[in-house]
């Protein structure tokens, strides 16, 4: 009986097997090679975040608009916040319209910043007018200068324990905010809410928010700041990250201490916030909102909540929030405070140390964070 593949023809179906096989082989060693190469450009590829400064970083150069223009192009970034009125040498329209166009011819959006519209607030100042005068002249320095923003505060930490609480300075913020609602609007600018030095926690900003109207107002999220009035970072991103219209950021260091917990703001990726998963939120919470970095780093800051008393001025705080707080705080370690060094000029020292931190900053965000549009 004859086999079925003749003698002759058998070497050549063996021929054709393994070439089917090297060719299998090839087709998945380059589909390997190509998911490698798609892994790789994933893990290089910017979040399309833009990056920008905040003003108040570099404090102690004294730099008006111009010299923050010139010194956040020098450094490739995509954005800069002037946090205050005072960077800005005169409020005249054209002087502002031309910052607008210097700023865009070097790649730079602009956001703007004040302080307190509170006008019960301890940290209010007169310094520009009433609160309702102050605000006013903010969103006419925001509209000219292409600001899509206004960053506000209510005040600090010291006005939880005025008369009435935090919720009566709530009251009186968003009666202020209401009351330029059409201004804002016609303006195209939107007023941003701070969680600033321990005045409120993010819930308590939604609050205000939601009081004053969140078509007109929204929040400048500081992660620094949730630390002093014990939260943790990513938890108040949750909660104040739908809100946010811009940023002031920074890392943080915690650990606990004799009478609760003590916090020190530092350089980016020098803290303990878990900074992968807050931009891994960031992204997903904040679209269109850039990263402004505030370093305000090298003094310390005590959280007394083991202190009598202490709790007064927290009636609504929540448990699971300072549990989340303690439990960030156990797994820090003391840090000493920055002290300049001797024989150098305290202000020399204070700038070099300023840009040392920020500049530093900016190339974690840049390599680690994959933040920043130029990167």
């Amino acid at each position: 009986m004859l086999s079925s593949t003749p003698h002759n023809l058998a070497p050549l179906a063996g021929e054709v097997n393994r070439r089917r096989f090297v060719k299998t082989v090839a087709m998945a060693a380059a589909g390997a090679a190509l998911t490698s190469a798609h892994a790789a450009v994933e893990k290089t590829r910017g979040r399309n975040i833009k990056l920008g400064i905040d003003n108040f970083a570099v404090r102690a150069m004294g730099w008006k608009a111009p010299q923050l223009i010139d010194y956040s192009a020098s450094l490739k970034l995509d954005s800069l916040f002037l946090s205050d009125l005072d960077a800005l040498e005169q409020f005249e329209e054209a002087y502002l319209k031309n910052l607008r166009a210097t700023a865009s011819d070097k790649g730079l959006q602009i956001h703007l910043g004040t302080w307190s519209i509170c006008p019960t607030s301890v940290s209010f100042k007169t310094k520009w007018g009433t609160a309702d005068e102050h605000l006013s002249l903010g969103i006419r320095c925001a509209k000219a200068l292409g600001s899509p923003v206004l960053r506000v505060t209510l005040g600090n930490g010291e006005d939880r324990n005025t008369p009435g609480g935090i919720q009566a300075r709530i009251a009186d913020t968003a009666k202020v905010l209401k009351a330029h609602r059409s201004e804002a609007m016609d303006a195209q600018v939107k007023v941003a809410i701070e969680n600033h030095a321990g005045d409120m926690q993010a819930w308590e900003v939604v609050t205000l928010i939601e009081q004053a109207g969140k078509d007109f107002v929204g929040a400048n999220l500081d992660s620094g700041n949730a630390l002093w009035t014990l939260e943790e970072p990513v938890s108040s991103l949750e909660i104040l990250g739908p809100y946010a219209v811009t940023t002031s950021l920074r890392d943080s260091a915690v650990w606990e201490s004799e009478n609760g917990a003590t916090v020190q703001w530092t350089a980016m990726g020098d803290g303990t916030t878990d900074l992968k998963t807050y931009f891994e939120r960031f992204e997903v919470l904040c679209k269109g909102v850039p990263v402004h970095i505030e370093t305000i780093s090298g003094f310390n800051r005590e959280i007394p909540y083991l202190k009598p008393g202490f709790w007064k001025a927290w009636p609504q705080a929540k448990a699971s929030d300072l549990a989340k707080f303690v439990a960030l705080a156990k797994q820090g370690k003391p840090r000493d405070t920055w002290k300049a060094p001797e024989g150098i000029d305290r202000k020399k020292a204070d700038q070099e140390y300023q840009k040392a931190e920020v500049e530093r900053s900016i190339r974690f965000c840049k390599e680690k964070l994959r933040l920043g549009l130029k990167a």
